[in-house]
């Protein structure tokens, strides 16, 4: 059986390899220097950029922005890269779903915090009443500058 996390971490070694090369680090041997010099490059310690070169999952997201910064992709491409979010789960953080929430007044008056049976009822009746009522300008034939002061 096949684990997603450590399928999620080599995939992204493998992108970070590609990457690190394209920019010109030499990746190529213990000793050739590259990692050591995108280490220095990125802030990130030698040791953080070995395990994600070796595919050992990394989740912390300050390691993750500053890798981020560093290579000049945005953080949450790489979040979904190194398997922290999943495509669904950036896109529901990118345009959450704030459809039209109604709520009824008895709703509001309970999230309010609105106890007393008395205040409980005159909110309720104020709102259905608002509610009910046509703002000023939506009434037919309004004049837009009724109430206003003379010049």
């Amino acid at each position: 059986m096949t684990n997603r996390k450590s399928d999620a971490a080599q995939a992204f070694a493998e992108w970070l390899h590609t990457k690190l090369t394209a920019r010109g680090y030499d990746l190529t041997g213990p000793r050739s220097g590259g990692k050591s010099r995108f280490s220095e490059d990125s802030g990130l310690s030698p040791s953080t950029v070995g395990r994600l070169l070796r595919a050992e999952p990394v989740t912390d997201t300050d390691v993750l922005a500053r890798l981020a910064a560093a290579l000049g992709v945005p953080l949450g491409e790489i979040l979904v890269r190194a398997g922290v979010l999943s495509e669904d789960e950036l896109g529901a953080v990118r345009a959450p779903d704030t459809g039209p929430r109604r709520i009824t007044p008895e709703d509001a008056a309970a999230e309010l915090g609105i106890t007393d049976p008395q205040a409980r009822r005159l909110f309720i009746n104020m709102t259905e009443t608002l509610q009910r009522t046509p703002r000023p300008s939506e009434r037919r034939g309004a004049d837009p500058n009724h109430g206003a002061q003379p010049k």
